[in-house]
């Protein structure tokens, strides 16, 4: 996997688009906390689906893009309920299990909400689906993707205004990383199709 290549796209793809970038990131920061959290996750699909847009067809991200996934809220909430409430019994037992579950959550996921979003998988299949890509194959690249969009991410997290520069930039790497293993995977199934004779 070539890091330094999804870096750049990602770099050069965030100052091409700066300013819909911030808007819309912004305008998910904005609608998460006035709903005091219940969009946060549909609102993110919707966010990290206008980014692959941007990096496949190069299509400028709008902030309506947000809602554009509301057909996974009732789903993507639920989920969401029952990783926190398994995440603070974790907490609330001895701080390590919390700690190490929401991590463990957070890896096997890496590639649900692109998948739901891009391949239109149910949600339970697009977490088997993540936790395959993840684990099968070079485990190590994934756990590097993983963190460096959590560092990229965390960089940006001590000042609000950061934030609005690092989100976009990892989640552009991301969907770079995803989108390289997307088109690999297409690949490989057309490869393995039985020839028509």
């Amino acid at each position: 996997m070539n890091f330094k290549y999804h870096l750049e796209v990602a770099w050069k793809l965030t100052l091409a688009n700066i300013v819909p970038l911030i808007l819309m990131t912004l305008a998910m920061f904005v609608v998460s906390v006035i709903t005091l959290g219940v969009l946060a996750p549909v609102t993110m699909a919707g966010y990290i689906h206008s980014i692959l847009l941007l990096v496949r067809e190069n299509r400028e991200p709008k902030v309506q893009d947000i809602f554009s996934q509301m057909r996974l809220f009732l789903p993507l909430l639920l989920f969401g309920i029952v990783v926190l409430i398994i995440t603070m019994i974790g907490f609330l037992l001895l701080f390590l299990p919390g700690v190490a579950f929401a991590l463990a959550v957070s890896f096997c996921c890496l590639y649900m909400l692109p998948l739901m979003t891009d391949s239109k998988m149910a949600l339970m299949d697009a977490v088997k689906k993540s936790f395959a890509m993840v684990t099968q194959g070079k485990l190590v690249d994934h756990i590097l993707v993983f963190i460096l969009f959590a560092g990229i991410t965390a960089v940006g997290s001590s000042i609000f205004i950061g934030t609005l520069f690092t989100q976009p930039l990892a989640t552009l790497f991301l969907m770079s990383i995803y989108n390289e293993l997307n088109r690999e995977s297409k690949s490989a199934t057309v490869a393995s199709a039985p020839q028509a004779e």
